[in-house]
């Protein structure tokens, strides 16, 4: 058992995947360290508000790039760089196409949605342009993730990151802007790294953009099935905060919602060690090694009990934390962590096994497995709020979540 723990622990994998925690851990750590700026200058209800923005935005970033960016990452090790580039290229005709129909259509519903979401109308618009920046920034660091070059996505990450929060502080403490000033400074610098990140693409020479009918069809046909998967992904991590808004309160929601980022730091570690897993796990499987799959498997039984007892300890020390870190009016949000953590720690044993499913590109298997688990979030959500109030909406995440998982 040392043996084997040494050999995991000096491993390229656990190195690389040490990299990007760090990496996402300072992106991670920037962010909390807004939490005592904005639960003191906004009330719960602005925080329910933005709130409610943040998760309006994955969802135009699925619509707009149509998960044609996890195709990029695949064929990468299944292409030449000539190809890719023009595969890239591919990608980025269908965003453009995909914003100008998204665009046109949340303009025409911008007031029905408006009321049924709990948002302002007059700002309703701006989710769209973040949601095309947040694509295109994305790309690159991609790339580099599928290169095992974690040191520059870290770089780049955090970067931004750092922009957003600098930003932030300027326009909601300086300028006054409140909430606004949040929304204004996420738009600005993801606008700004967009840019770098073609620019990045270009100078590599990752953009070809001339028309190759077969690259398009292809993304289209790799993401499109994903698009009921990212769908359900989206309501398991949001139809939350909209069900606590309609049924509550804003203010509600703004409570819950820092009770959930603090629960949600589980999901953040998970995530970071899946970018550092995904591309070792589909080399492992290209080699079709059976002593490589009993390693992968051993691996796994070891990762679950890791990630469930981080998830306990952060419950256990989420309610000091919160005391002396967030505003008064937030102190109860503590409630919230212990359900959060636990569902993201079924997050990411849940990730550990669908890397199979993506590398046989068998991706209508991850749709079928993730509409389960967003029919029971829905069902629950409803449910357990008409019951517990807005710790329903917790309990029912860690649930959908673990059965997810499950299925």
């Amino acid at each position: 058992m040392i043996r084997y723990l040494k050999t995991v622990f000096t491993h390229k994998l656990f190195k690389n995947a040490s990299v990007y925690t760090a990496f996402n851990t300072i992106k991670l750590s920037v962010p909390f360290l807004l939490l005592p700026v904005m639960t003191r200058y906004l009330t719960p209800s602005d925080y329910g508000i933005l709130s409610i923005f943040y998760v309006l935005t994955p969802i135009m970033v699925m619509c707009i790039g149509l998960n044609t960016r996890g195709a990029v990452s695949v064929n990468f090790f299944k292409m030449n760089k000539k190809s890719l580039s023009n595969y890239i290229g591919g990608v980025l005709y269908i965003t453009a196409i995909s914003f100008i129909i998204t665009f046109v259509l949340i303009y025409i519903f911008k007031a029905p949605l408006s009321q049924l979401i709990k948002f302002p109308q007059s700002w309703l618009l701006v989710v769209i342009p973040l949601a095309l920046a947040n694509f295109i920034l994305a790309l690159m660091p991609t790339l580099w993730q599928a290169e095992q070059k974690p040191l520059p996505y870290g770089i780049f990450q955090v970067s931004q990151i750092t922009l957003n929060v600098g930003l932030s502080l300027f326009f909601v403490i300086g300028v006054g802007l409140e909430w606004r000033g949040r929304i204004i400074s996420m738009l600005i610098s993801a606008g700004i790294f967009a840019a770098i990140s073609l620019f990045i693409m270009y100078r590599r020479n990752y953009i070809d953009l001339s028309f190759n009918k077969k690259y398009i069809k292809d993304a289209l046909f790799f993401g499109i099935p994903l698009i009921p998967y990212a769908l359900g992904g989206w309501i398991k991590t949001s139809i939350d905060r909209i069900f606590i808004s309609s049924m509550i309160s804003t203010s509600a929601t703004g409570l819950y919602t820092v009770g959930y980022q603090v629960g949600a730091l589980i999901g953040f570690l998970a995530t970071s060690f899946n970018l550092a897993w995904s591309p070792f796990l589909f080399q492992k499987l290209k080699e079709n090694s059976y002593l490589a799959k009993v390693r992968i498997v051993k691996f796994t039984y070891l990762y679950f009990a890791g990630i469930i007892a981080l998830a306990l300890l952060l419950s256990f020390v989420a309610p000091s934390f919160l005391k002396f870190f967030v505003g008064g009016e937030f102190q109860s949000s503590y409630q919230y962590v212990i359900w959060i953590a636990l569902g993201y720690a079924a997050q990411g044993m849940y990730y550990m096994v669908t890397g199979y499913i993506i590398f046989m590109k068998k991706t209508y298997l991850l749709s079928a497995t993730t509409l389960f688990g967003a029919g029971i979030n829905v069902v629950l959500n409803y449910f357990f709020i008409k019951i517990n109030g807005a710790i329903g909406a917790a309990q029912a995440t860690a649930i959908s979540f673990f059965l997810s998982f499950v299925f």
